[in-house]
């Protein structure tokens, strides 16, 4: 199951990729398109399919601090989903992108934003049986 967190309806340029990406997509796959909603509808229907790609972490968290959530409750939300999605047989993938490697942000929304999905990724990392890094399109395992 492919699962997409973009919340396409705020941004132009977004929802022209957003539709490019579905008309992308393969015909057999299941979606469900979350936007910044409740992971525990990721649980609910998992074990229906042989993974789950969530895609992306980085649009959630963006999308719970849009809608004005405080980081304690997203990441207790993303905790309790991380808990659920390690008790599955069917394999969780989760993709994010890695903010922190960059120069500190100047604006007060951007350094929380990176702290807060920094925290996310780290919850993750912890919790997954392996880790990869992507750069320049190559794939380097951490753990």
């Amino acid at each position: 199951m492919y699962v997409a967190t973009a919340l396409a309806s705020r941004d132009g340029e977004l929802e022209r990729r957003v539709l490019l990406h579905r008309e992308r997509r393969p015909a057999g796959w299941g979606t469900l398109e979350l936007g910044g909603g409740h992971l525990a509808s990721i649980l609910e229907d998992a074990n229906r399919w042989g993974a789950v790609l969530l895609d992306s972490l980085t649009l959630w968290v963006s999308a719970r601090m849009l809608a004005g959530e405080d980081e304690e409750a997203s990441l207790e939300e993303f905790d309790r989903f991380l808990d659920g999605a390690t008790a599955l047989a069917t394999p969780v993938i989760l993709v994010s992108d890695e903010v922190g490697l960059g120069i500190v942000p100047q604006s007060v929304a951007a350094r929380t934003f990176r702290d807060r999905l920094g925290l996310a990724n780290q919850r993750a990392a912890t919790a997954a049986e392996q880790v990869h890094l992507c750069i320049a399109g190559i794939g380097l395992r951490v753990k």
